[in-house]
């Protein structure tokens, strides 16, 4: 069953300024350190926080709340299988709020998808609860 979807649009140019006006402020308040070496040893530096930044802000939405109640930007990260598929792990307050959504005898799954075309990223996020078993 699906306990929640979310989706976000972020710019990457406006990243960009973010990251030139801000640098490591920035980086250290929203990402994780594994984001930002991944995104650090990218070509499109700007584009892979501009993808991470949008799956933060669609899972928030998935579980219900956005970016309040409690939800840190670091309680969110993205990582990638060795195939590059994107995944995305939860802690702190967000990982309670999952376990919260999630009803008896299931598990949840967090299903993440990103895309960009400059100057645009975008990432949709579906959590899902299985039946354990």
């Amino acid at each position: 069953m699906i306990l929640g979807i979310g989706t976000d649009l972020a710019n990457i140019e406006r990243i960009q300024g973010t990251l030139d006006r801000f640098g490591d402020r920035f980086r250290n308040r929203v990402f994780t350190e594994r984001e930002q070496r991944k995104a650090e040893h990218r070509a499109d530096t700007a584009g892979t926080y501009a993808k991470r930044w949008a799956a933060k802000e669609a899972c928030s939405k998935a579980l219900g709340t956005g970016l309040r109640m409690g939800i840190s930007w670091k309680d969110m990260a993205v990582s990638n299988l060795e195939t590059g598929q994107p995944i995305m792990h939860v802690t702190g307050w967000a990982a309670e709020r999952l376990a919260e959504m999630t009803p008896p005898g299931h598990t949840a799954i967090i299903h993440v998808t990103l895309t960009d075309d400059h100057p645009w990223a975008q990432a949709f996020v579906v959590i899902e609860a299985r039946p354990v078993g």
